[in-house]
């Protein structure tokens, strides 16, 4: 797996977004919605062996209507494709975005801590792999009327 880490807007960079953008659409449709928002572009993500991206993941303020409020505390997310799945790339993926963030992201000094990701409960995984990267459970809410977990690191 390589794991590239950067800005938003880097020429490299940007040519690794779209062709995740191209080559996820089709088979994430969770992708479809992240990657509009990322603000700040943390991880292209790619199995070398294939030269193909299968995910990705980024901090960004999603102004989420949910409470507790989220404002001002980077949100973290990450999605991979379904067939990487299990494989160990997301916790890689993770780490190596919060290493990022906690060097070039100022702390706003939140009870909700420096960073934040949500989650729905029936995403095993998904709180495997933020529990493994030092997210703590912080609340039980929810988004969109569906069920969420606020974790918090």
């Amino acid at each position: 797996m390589r794991v590239d880490v950067g800005r938003s807007g880097g020429d490299a960079l940007h040519w690794r977004q779209a062709a995740l953008r191209r080559r996820c659409l089709g088979e994430n449709a969770a992708v479809r919605g992240a990657l509009g928002v990322v603000g700040i572009r943390v991880l292209g993500s790619g199995r070398k062996s294939y030269g193909e991206f299968c995910g990705g993941d980024g901090f960004s303020d999603w102004k989420r209507e949910i409470e507790p409020s989220l404002k001002g505390v980077p949100e973290l997310g990450w999605v991979l494709a379904t067939r990487v799945h299990g494989k160990g790339y997301a916790t890689e993926a993770v780490r190596a975005a919060i290493a990022w963030g906690d060097a070039n992201i100022r702390s706003s000094g939140s009870r909700l801590g420096k960073t934040v990701c949500i989650i729905h409960p029936e995403h095993a995984r998904s709180i495997r792999v933020a529990e493994k990267c030092g997210f703590k459970e912080m609340q039980r809410t929810t988004y969109k009327g569906e069920p969420t977990i606020l974790f918090s690191r």
